[in-house]
């Protein structure tokens, strides 16, 4: 969850990953993250955050909340429990994999329901365990260093890649159109009005979307649920921006931003630019324009599948790609040296004032996701 212009990361399976997007469309996008929290890949790392470090606002919004320094806060992928899928976790991905048997089946295709536990970890799964220094060496941002479409395709003992790879280049179309929907990719493709208001979604889901939209409810349907948060979203957006403007955090920017400078990574004045820039730059080489198009609704947000990087030019994905690494090594070095221990001392007593002041409010959140 985070104000500001709409980004979305995406993971090779359709789970949500860090982004910025409007409140109003938090309703749906909460309860599409609920959807996505049983699964076992990581979330896209983000130089300079601590896993096992909690603000005082994680209980009430979430194993997967992580209050940003750039200006909002990002994902609140689930309220309570220890971040690990469940029994009734397991037991809807089952659920969902069922039905998207009996889905492609009508469709005319073959799809054998994989049980989740059998699924394996990302093959980036391994990069995700790395302290934010080794991985901003290794992979900058995770931005484009990492082509989330091919993810998973060196997964060898996935029936339904074998069962996909036996068919023509024509019949594979129409399998991932079945699978995912047209415009969805290798992941789930999703898209909600962004003022909040019920609309027909411009993107077909394909069997996947719906058999998710089946086991755990149509988001589009939720919106009256998440109205009486209304409120407390609004106290949030107010508690970021305090954060942000507070003196030290202010003064802590302008170090960070001259750190940069002198690190030979100069214009960068807000604490998500040096992240921004890089993922521009690779929408620019994809031709991928992003969320914020608009449907028959007006403007949406989307969330879908990740670009692929197959008709890239590789010299130029190869200069982003070291740029971006410097930059990222750069960027989490002078947070460390000159933002992050200032932030968090500010974040942190704001927070604990704010769940003092709106404890029932958190709460109730907290117990309406948990029981979704």
């Amino acid at each position: 969850m985070q104000t500001g212009p709409s980004q979305v990361l995406h993971s090779p399976d359709g789970t949500l990953q860090a982004m910025r997007t409007s409140r109003t469309a938090l309703a749906a996008l909460a309860v599409l993250a609920l959807a996505a929290c049983g699964n076992n890949q990581d979330k896209t790392p983000v130089a300079g955050d601590s896993k096992s470090d909690k603000s005082p606002l994680a209980e009430y919004m979430g194993d997967g909340f992580i209050s940003s320094g750039g200006g909002g806060m990002v994902r609140a992928v689930r309220a309570g429990g220890s971040g690990g899928p469940t029994a009734e976790d397991l037991d809807k991905q089952r659920k969902v994999e069922d039905s998207i048997v009996a889905c492609m089946k009508t469709a005319g295709f073959e799809y054998v329901a994989v049980p989740p536990e059998q699924k394996p970890k990302s093959k980036f799964a391994e990069a995700f365990d790395l302290p934010p220094d080794k991985f901003a060496e290794q992979y900058g941002y995770g931005i484009s260093t990492i082509d989330w479409s091919k993810a998973d395709a060196e997964d060898s003992n996935d029936p339904n890649k074998k069962i996909r790879d036996a068919l023509s280049k024509s019949a594979q179309k129409s399998y991932d159109e079945a699978l995912n929907g047209k415009g969805g990719g290798n992941g789930i493709a999703v898209a909600v009005p962004a003022d909040g208001a019920p609309g027909k979604p411009p993107l077909d889901m394909g069997c996947r979307g719906k058999a998710f939209n089946e086991v755990f409810g149509d988001p589009g349907k939720h919106e009256d649920d998440f109205k009486k948060y209304d409120a407390l979203f609004k106290d949030l957006e107010a508690l970021n921006k305090r954060v942000t403007n507070d003196q030290r955090v202010v003064d802590a920017t302008k170090k960070w931003s001259d750190c940069l400078a002198d690190a030979g990574h100069s214009g960068f004045t807000k604490i998500d630019d040096p992240r921004e820039s890089i993922q521009k730059k690779l929408d620019e080489l994809t031709g991928n324009k992003g969320p914020g198009g608009k449907s028959d609704d007006g403007p949406s947000v989307t969330i879908g599948g990740p670009p692929s990087f197959d008709k890239v030019d590789a010299a130029k994905l190869g200069e982003l790609r070291k740029s971006e690494t410097e930059l990222a090594v750069a960027d989490q070095k002078c947070k460390a040296k000159e933002y992050d221990s200032q932030f968090k001392t500010v974040q942190y007593a704001m927070e604990k004032e704010f769940v003092a002041e709106h404890k029932a409010e958190l709460e109730a959140y907290r117990d309406g996701m948990a029981n979704r």
